[in-house]
Parts: C-alpha cells; structure tokens; sequence
C-alpha cells in the first residue's frame, strides 16, 4: 500500500549504516551488482525477511524509521529529509532507505538512486552495456533506477528521490543536490553529512 501521510517523518537523529564507523574499520566486502526486483523482492546480499511488519502507529509524534512524505505541501515542492551518513556509508544508508520504502508499500519504479561520487554497482553494470541499453531501463519505470548525480537532468521525474552523497566536491555537490531536488515530485532523501548537506539545501531539513 502507498506511504500515508500520517507516517512521521525521519529525524536527523536516525542514523544510517555505518553512521558510527571508525576510520581503523576494515575494508568492507564489495557488493554484489543488484538486479531487477519487486517491492516484495530482498535486495541480494540482504536476508530474507520474516512476516510482514505491522503498520506503524498513525499518532504523530511516534517516531519510525520508514521515509515518509509531507502531509500537507501547497507548493507542491518535495518534501526533504536527511539521513545523517559518512562519505563512505552514504550509498549504504541509501539502500538501507530504499529497501524501507518497498517495505511499506511504494512501488519500486517510483524511486530514483543518485549517487554524488561513485556510481552503483547496479549503473555500473548496466552501463557496460551501453548508454542507450542502460536508460531504456529508466522508461520501463519497472525497478528502482540508480543514476549518477551529474546525470540527473536526463533522468526521469520519479515521486522519490534517493541521493548518497559519496563523494564528489562541495561544488559538485552544491550544484547537484538541487537538480535531485527536481527530479523528485514527492520526496526526497538525502543521505550525506548533515553539515554539508543543510548548507546547501537549508537547515529546515
């Protein structure tokens, strides 16, 4: 079923994976390249998940760790949330954040991934295949598509936008943060630090 909006919204304080990595941490295992899944399908390399989790509370002030969107936006503007990440557990807490969003209902060819330093694994994959091969995917609207932030001018309006900011320069990033802000009609979430994140978006995210 579709997110509601009397789902509360994510703090700051909602720490993504790896948000308390050290840097004498070992290096992580690579993973695996996703392929196409469904809202009811694991993302590979995750454990299968038991029964279905009981519908979150609907009083406002009990706080859940599943994205949820702006009750009310009369300017029809996204709404913004911020997930608290390292450089180097942004795209981490990126999918921790998409695999919420299926969860509770959202379909996956309503999320957009962009990615402000390296790409995906899944975009690097499929872009060894060709440019033209891997964006027909983005029309099918049939999965999640992950995208390069540089990208996003050519990527599709999609109701939620996902974006790990993974590197890349304050400028870069500056500049590409409000393209994804475009891109997304509903929602959008940005998983970064919350300093460089708030300085280029506003603190009233």
């Amino acid at each position: 079923m579709p997110l509601t909006p009397e789902e509360p919204q994510i703090h700051e304080s909602a720490q993504g994976p790896r948000a308390a990595a050290s840097a004498g941490r070992p290096v992580p295992t690579p993973r695996p390249v996703p392929g196409p899944r469904t809202a009811a399908t694991p993302r590979p390399g995750r454990p299968v998940p038991g029964p279905a989790r009981p519908a979150p509370p609907a009083a406002s002030g009990t706080r859940t760790d599943a994205p949820a969107e702006n009750r009310s936006d009369q300017r029809g503007e996204p709404q913004i949330q911020l997930i608290p990440a390292p450089v180097d557990g942004a795209l981490d807490a990126a999918e921790e954040a998409v695999d919420l969003l299926l969860e509770t209902g959202r379909a996956p060819g309503d999320v957009l991934v962009l990615t402000t330093g390296e790409p995906h694994p899944w975009a690097a994959h499929e872009l060894s295949f060709g440019e033209d091969a891997y964006w027909a995917q983005q029309d099918t609207r049939e999965d999640v598509f992950f995208a390069d932030a540089a990208s996003a001018a050519r990527a599709a309006t999609r109701p939620v936008v996902v974006v790990a900011v993974n590197g890349g320069s304050d400028e870069a990033v500056a500049s590409r943060l409000p393209e994804a802000m475009g891109r997304a009609s509903a929602l959008l979430i940005v998983c970064g630090d919350a300093q460089r994140v708030g300085a280029v978006l506003g603190a009233g995210v």
